[in-house]
């Protein structure tokens, strides 16, 4: 069992994504938008993050950013579940250190692909 934190500040986002962790068998953590985001992965450490973009105080890109840059927290992979679907933005949150992009809509079996491609064997 992974413990995976799911950073977005939509809660029915945040439910959708939770139970779809939670029924993989994965112990799921919350944060509300990017700050809190970055707080919650230093304190607890998480075998993965799932990281929504468009959020207030610190959006999804700055806290990959730094979530990745910081010693303590960088060997954590990120995936950005987001609603932004250009190739730019997916080019641009890989570059800030995101390991892949899953975009919302969400479809459960491209997260769960995600997921499984990501997750520490």
């Amino acid at each position: 069992m992974a413990r995976i934190l799911i950073v977005d500040d939509s809660p029915s986002q945040l439910l959708g994504i939770k139970r779809i962790v939670e029924k993989l068998g994965h112990e799921a953590i919350t944060a509300e938008d990017g700050a809190q985001g970055v707080e919650v992965a230093k304190r607890e450490l998480p075998d993965l993050i799932l990281m929504d973009v468009v959020m207030p105080n610190l959006n999804g890109f700055q806290a990959t950013r730094t979530i990745a840059k910081e010693e303590t927290t960088k060997h954590i992979p990120i995936i950005l579940v987001t609603t932004k679907d250009q190739d730019t933005d997916k080019v641009w949150g890989l570059r800030q250190g995101a390991k892949d992009y899953v975009t919302k809509p969400i479809k459960e079996d491209e997260l769960v692909k995600a997921l499984k491609a990501h997750l520490p064997a």
